[in-house]
């Protein structure tokens, strides 16, 4: 056997970057990656488990998840191939090009290089001090949606892991579009709703336990930072989608139902087709099979990325429903899939 693949998660702490170390823990490729973080009082914990409880061995000795504070040396030192970094917007677009000078491969869990359009990276303010390094980096960056770049990734250096709301929207909508099936004229709706570890682990307001619970609520409507990379990905004119995404009162999952209309009458056979011929060899998208449609419950704590519809009887009216764990397929367990195509392992390695 190989030796065992070094890697390191920068923001461990995250309710992503957490879910992260839990899978790379136990993936069988892997050498115990290195958990690290940017804060100073985070790094003073000896150990993982002080923050989250629930993987402290059974006897409470010993430091089976050490914490340590960031350095490039350290991650020199420990022959570090493999750097994910979930770690906010402005501090992945500042770090990715010394890691990649580094020669380290990269997964960003953030959206610092998701985004092509200048206006669309506009809504994340990024100050770059060398904006044609930044300029390149952009263009270099492989979007990790594997069902849809599965090619890309064997050769990628630094890898764009895609949004929460933006996978359940572009895995149900990409072999439609594909397709020429969707009368864009008459423009698509996307209701979103997202747990609320979608919005981190930083507390705020809206995120509060009191305004959360027994509550739903839109939010961020014709603004969300989420748009611009639907719109990139589908190939899409502002005007051509409606993106609401909604707070739900539960920790995770997301469901998006998704609203079109069909340029020429269809059959629920021909639909079905469409989306098995898309995703045939795709480990984790599972297509329900009219009139069973997708729940959160389904699909929550996997990898998995369940589509389903509802066909009207004009057979022109379409409804799409979309659901994934937006801490799995919407974030870690995405980015662990992105890196098992990247090393040329089994997709599901780690995940199944």
């Amino acid at each position: 056997m190989p030796s065992p693949t070094a890697t390191a998660v920068v923001g461990v702490t995250g309710y992503a970057g957490f879910e992260l170390a839990r899978l790379l823990a136990r993936h069988p490729r892997l050498a115990p990656p290195l958990l690290m973080t940017r804060e100073a009082a985070e790094a003073a914990s000896a150990d993982l488990a002080e923050i989250y409880p629930q993987i402290a061995p059974a006897n409470g000795n010993g430091r089976l998840h050490p914490l340590e504070s960031f350095s490039w040396e350290r991650l020199k030192s420990a022959g570090v191939e493999l750097l994910f970094l979930s770690t906010p917007h402005e501090v992945s677009r500042a770090w990715i090009p010394q890691a990649l000078s580094l020669g380290l491969r990269v997964v960003d869990l953030s959206a610092a290089w998701r985004l092509r359009q200048p206006q669309h990276q506009q809504v994340y303010g990024f100050e770059d001090s060398d904006p044609p390094t930044a300029a390149r980096l952009t263009g270099q960056a492989v979007y990790g949606l594997s069902e849809l770049n599965r090619s890309r990734l064997a050769q990628a250096q630094l890898v764009a892991n895609p949004g929460c709301y933006p996978t359940s929207i572009i895995l149900a909508l990409a072999p439609l579009l594909q397709a020429g099936l969707v009368d864009l004229d008459k423009g698509i709706v996307c209701d979103s709703k997202s747990g609320v570890s979608g919005a981190g682990k930083q507390p705020t307001a809206k995120t509060h336990f009191v305004e959360v619970a027994e509550n739903l609520s839109a939010y961020s409507v014709f603004a969300h930072r989420h748009t611009g990379e639907i719109l990139e990905q589908l190939e899409l004119a502002p005007e051509q989608l409606t993106f609401v995404p909604h707070l739900l009162p539960i920790p995770r999952g997301i469901l998006s139902t998704i609203y079109v209309q069909l340029r020429e009458p269809t059959v629920e056979e021909a639909l079905l087709s469409c989306f098995h011929d898309c995703y045939r060899g795709c480990a984790f998208v599972r297509i329900f099979t009219p009139p069973r449609l997708p729940q959160i419950q389904y699909s929550v704590r996997t990898n998995y990325c369940d589509l389903g519809f509802t066909l009207a009887p004009d057979g022109k009216r379409l409804v799409l429903v979309s659901c994934l764990d937006n801490l799995m397929k919407g974030a870690a367990g995405q980015a662990v899939q992105n890196m098992n195509l990247m090393f040329g392992w089994d997709e599901q390695e780690g995940l199944a």
